[in-house]
């Protein structure tokens, strides 16, 4: 087999089993009684997008659904690798972080917190802005053209599923928030 998608193939394990926690914290959700949850389809398809991607990831570790590969290729693949350990990694820190305020759902919980520490010191969605760049990163490592398609279709919804948590984070939390949004990247450091 393939030396980066061995890579690959074990991060997806490391990373899968690390993100367990967050798993655990959306479970917990089902029985939390929401102080606000919006019925909208951003709560369900990016997350139906993201799993497909990650599908079409194992595939490409097998060479299905990629294109050939050449030695010409091979530094893309190298930066692509980079780049999909790197972010699912900050996935996985984004995740810790945010603790009990973790959920799978776009809501606010009786106990929310404001999580202003870890990646979100710097941009107030590390974990849509890993996702993407994860799913890029993957693509190319494993020359994936499903995944990249995939991860395409991908990001108008992340950024739309940001918006709306915005809107509920500002409508809750109010001053603090716009406070935070003052002060924090919205997917990348510095920018709105």
């Amino acid at each position: 087999m393939d030396p980066i998608n061995i890579f690959v193939g074990l991060n997806i394990i490391a990373s899968f089993g690390a993100n367990l926690s967050g798993a655990k914290s959306g479970l917990k959700e089902k029985i939390t009684v929401a102080k606000e949850k919006p019925k909208t389809y951003l709560q369900k398809l990016p997350l139906f997008l993201s799993a497909f991607t990650l599908i079409g990831l194992i595939l490409g570790v097998f060479r299905i659904g990629t294109l050939e590969y050449k030695i010409e290729y091979e530094n893309v693949r190298l930066i692509g690798l980079a780049v999909y350990i790197l972010f699912s990694w900050v996935q996985v820190w984004g995740y810790k972080t945010l603790g009990s305020s973790y959920s799978q759902d776009i809501m606010i919980i009786k106990e929310h917190t404001l999580v202003k520490s870890g990646p979100f010191k710097v941009i107030r969605h590390p974990q849509y802005l890993s996702q993407i760049l994860l799913d890029i990163g993957g693509a190319f490592a494993t020359l994936s053209y499903v995944v990249i398609i995939l991860a395409i279709i991908e990001i108008p919804f992340l950024v739309m599923r940001a918006l709306l948590e915005e809107k509920l984070l500002e409508k809750h939390f109010k001053e603090g928030y716009k406070e935070y949004k003052n002060k924090s990247g919205f997917m990348f450091p510095f920018i709105g």
